[in-house]
């Protein structure tokens, strides 16, 4: 049944702008509406079971997301915008963090407005609208990949693959070639998985696996999260905001 009390919510901005959905996406429109967490909501960030397998955040989203959209089909990026608006609706834009003071040598408390973090510069000229699916010529062998921005989907499933190596070969690790697998769409016009896999596995060098995930990571719409820290006439740049335990769980003496 249908509460008769109704949440205040907000629009939430997309980093993506919705660019790289298809128009037949909800997500296209480029704006999420999101409602503010109730104490209801609060629950969600108690549940062992959630906080044991690791899904508690995508469902306290899940929860709080408004708007008719399909989750698995949100890029990482958008998704790490909804996890910032989340925290501010939820218990405001102060957020203090931890970080190493260059100056000292030692940890310094510093507390971050959340609502000035900015979105990333991306060039939009490289999107064509609807198509999430970039072109990379590779310096060192010169071939020529296609690639996409990985949604909360895809990373379930890279998640879940990992877990299965992990089982098989619990000495080894396979995170780079296993999101490469996960990121590349074709390689010199060939889009079976097989033939991608293989690519990765075997012809795939490390210098152009590097350049690749560095390309990758500057067009990929998203929040910045490296701020400069200006505390008692100290300026600090390249500071990362951590995403500690009190992001959710700040200290509220309740």
């Amino acid at each position: 049944m249908e509460s008769k009390f109704k949440l205040p919510t907000e629009t939430i901005t997309l980093p993506s702008k919705g660019l790289l959905y298809p128009k037949d996406n909800p997500l296209s429109s480029g704006e999420i509406e999101m409602s503010y967490m109730s104490a209801k909501h609060e629950d969600i960030l108690t549940n062992s079971n959630y906080i044991q397998n690791g899904t508690v955040i995508d469902k306290l989203l899940q929860a709080l997301i408004v708007s008719p959209i399909d989750f698995n089909t949100l890029l990482v990026g958008d998704k790490n915008a909804l996890l910032f608006a989340a925290r501010i609706l939820g218990y405001g834009k102060e957020y203090q963090i931890q970080f190493y003071n260059s100056s000292t040598k030692q940890l310094d408390d510093y507390t971050v407005d959340l609502t000035t973090l900015t979105e990333k510069n991306i060039d939009e000229s490289l999107i064509t609208p609807g198509i999430n699916e970039f072109s990379f010529t590779l310096p060192q062998s010169k071939n020529l990949v296609t690639f996409k921005i990985l949604t909360h989907g895809d990373e379930r499933k890279i998640d879940q693959e990992l877990k299965g190596l992990k089982k098989l070969y619990p000495n080894e690790s396979f995170d780079v070639t296993t999101r490469l697998k996960h990121i590349i769409t074709s390689v010199e016009g060939m889009r079976e998985t097989k033939d991608i896999r293989e690519f990765v596995d075997t012809a795939l060098t490390a210098q152009d696996s590097r350049s690749l995930r560095e390309y990758y990571s500057k067009i990929t719409p998203d929040i910045n999260t490296v701020i400069t820290v200006d505390k008692d006439g100290y300026t600090q740049e390249g500071v990362d905001i951590p995403i500690g335990i009190n992001f959710f769980w700040p200290n509220t003496g309740a």
